[in-house]
């Protein structure tokens, strides 16, 4: 029985993709034990146990970003996080430790190159995160989510989905999606800020419905965060909070305005779906870096989030929704780009570790 210990966590960037791996490798060897390493603050605490796997928490450990008190704390918890995770690895014989960035996993980082237990990190952002840029030094096994990720030893192999998304047919759950969102069987806009929201998009959106509906299509708008806007009243026009099924709103979408955080970005370009991508303007800038292989290869459109306006969404959203030729030419450069097996790929490069291919060297 081979022994798995999964970190990562705190967002759903860093649970779904370490979910859908965990699904995999048990997938492939049903004896696997896979144990979820996290916070309880984090994600992960709701979702890994609902998913059957068992979670072992650490506490929330923060990198410190300036000299405070917190920063002169830090050195010594984190040696006693390390501690406790090499306990866990000698305690439980793992085998591989599995990392997603997050809170969790740079103690488990240090913890599996102290113990020499294989290590492999995955990378869902294409700017990656400060835990798994730490990680990398320690082994070679390094898979990204995009092809433009700069992180050492990286190796492509695309965005661990959600299986309801992996194993998604368009066509034949149409009917279903349809009959769930109350909507008519017509070209359809998905329109999602993600959970959070986005207040630019969302305003942006409403502002400009009755264009929208009036170029033929209907639209599926999911406005997440603290649900502020109300619903326009237009025909054509569906307004919703939140969504449970984003499976069944991309099995209608057949073109998409969004958000670019990486995992809409690698569900919408493996289901082959055009996109515009409204970067998230705050922060690190690493939606723009998600969404720029899909962009180049003809796949998407990037509009900054101060020009994505009502005047914007008539004179150049408009015109591209009613040019079927380049839709379709949208579509099939964002099937080229996108990945339905990531997570297979993953446990690949997983396998490859246990094997010890291709690993630093003296391992």
């Amino acid at each position: 029985m081979t022994s798995y210990l999964m970190a990562g966590g705190g967002t759903a960037g860093h649970v779904n993709p370490l979910l859908a791996v965990s699904d995999a490798l048990r997938s492939a060897d049903t004896d696997a034990e896979v144990i979820v390493l996290g916070t309880a603050e984090g994600l992960e605490s709701r979702l890994v146990p609902v998913r059957g796997y068992e979670l072992v928490t650490i506490p929330k450990l923060p990198f410190p970003r300036r000299p405070d008190a917190a920063a002169l704390r830090f050195p010594s918890r984190f040696r006693s996080s390390v501690a406790t995770v090499r306990e866990l690895i000698a305690e439980r014989g793992i085998d591989v430790v599995v990392g997603f960035g997050g809170y969790a996993s740079a103690p488990a980082y240090s913890a599996a190159h102290r113990e020499d237990v294989p290590l492999v990190l995955h990378e869902a952002n294409a700017k990656p995160g400060l835990a798994n840029r730490l990680g990398a030094r320690y082994t070679t096994f390094v898979g990204v989510a995009f092809e433009n990720t700069s992180i050492r030893h990286a190796r492509f192999v695309g965005m661990p989905l959600r299986r309801e998304i992996e194993d998604l047919d368009r066509a034949a759950s149409r009917a279903e999606a349809l009959a769930y969102f109350d909507l008519e069987d017509r070209r359809t806009i998905l329109v999602t800020g993600g959970s959070l929201g986005a207040r630019r998009i969302n305003g942006t959106v409403i502002a400009a419905a009755e264009a929208l509906t009036g170029s033929g299509y209907q639209v599926l708008h999911i406005q997440g965060g603290g649900a502020e806007f109300t619903d326009p009243g237009v025909d054509g026009y569906r307004l919703i909070d939140y969504c449970d099924r984003m499976d069944l709103a991309m099995a209608i979408a057949d073109v998409a305005v969004s958000r670019a955080g990486a995992a809409t970005v690698s569900e919408l370009t493996a289901l082959g779906i055009p996109a515009v991508y409204v970067p998230y303007a705050v922060g690190n800038g690493e939606q723009r870096f998600n969404a720029a292989g899909v962009v180049s290869a003809g796949g998407a459109v990037l509009v900054d989030d101060a020009d994505f306006t009502p005047e914007w969404a008539r004179t150049s959203l408009i015109p591209l929704l009613t040019d079927e030729p380049a839709l379709a030419h949208m579509a099939d450069a964002a099937a080229h780009v996108g990945v339905r097996d990531g997570a297979e790929r993953m446990v690949a490069l997983i396998r490859d570790a246990q094997a010890g291919r291709g690993g630093l060297p003296g391992r």
